[in-house]
């Protein structure tokens, strides 16, 4: 069976590179290529595609959006990216928003038809330099989460009340103990955080979504 594809990219030139390389491939149809995602749950319940190359930078509906979008009423479609962005922040709103995959534009053209059959196969294609960034993100959201485990739930509620900007003296009417306890718990979120003041901890709270 064919591999149904269809690509979204709003540059004209990068779309008739993309077409041409996928029709040039005899286990490949493409279905359509579209300069924009603004009709995209329309396009992929009519079209049935079984790959997505989605362009991150589109004016209207961008393609992490479009990507949220497609994840409403499929779980299982693959959604590759095609980007010139590497920075962390894009990688991990598409990954979080449920892309399958990550090929950077300047290399996309030689890793497309193998990254679609991988994807396919269950796999994760990513440009090498974007995989080394996902890895390195890794240990921190790791961290984040032994953290975040490790504040008994006496001391996540304090931060809560940190990061809603309450003084040690309305924490303690809150819930009921004394400023003395109230430092007590707050030296222990100190510890655990690695921070060294209220503002700190609730930049870190912020920052790792510990509250």
């Amino acid at each position: 069976m064919a591999i149904k594809v269809l690509v979204y990219d709003d540059n004209a030139a990068l779309r008739t590179s993309i077409e041409a390389l996928i029709v040039a491939e005899d286990d490949f149809v493409l279905l359509a290529v579209m300069p924009n995602a603004e009709t995209v749950e329309t396009d992929v319940q009519q079209f049935q595609p079984d790959v997505v190359l989605m362009d991150i930078d589109m004016p209207v509906v961008n393609g992490v959006m479009a990507v949220k979008k497609i994840r409403q009423f499929n779980q299982q479609l693959p959604v590759i990216m095609l980007t010139v962005f590497d920075d962390d922040d894009n990688i991990f709103n598409a990954i979080c928003a449920g892309a399958s995959g990550y090929l950077l534009k300047q290399n996309a053209t030689g890793e497309i038809p193998g990254a679609i059959r991988m994807v396919i196969a269950g796999g994760a294609p990513m440009t090498g330099s974007v995989a080394k960034k996902v890895l390195q993100m890794v240990p921190k959201a790791i961290n984040a989460d032994q953290e975040k485990s490790n504040l008994s739930e006496k001391e996540t509620a304090i931060l809560q009340l940190l990061v809603k900007g309450y003084s040690y003296k309305m924490i303690a009417t809150e819930m009921n103990i004394s400023i003395d306890t109230v430092r007590f718990h707050i030296k222990k979120i100190y510890d655990k955080l690695h921070v060294h003041s209220a503002t700190e901890a609730v930049s870190r709270a912020i920052r790792d979504k510990l509250v």
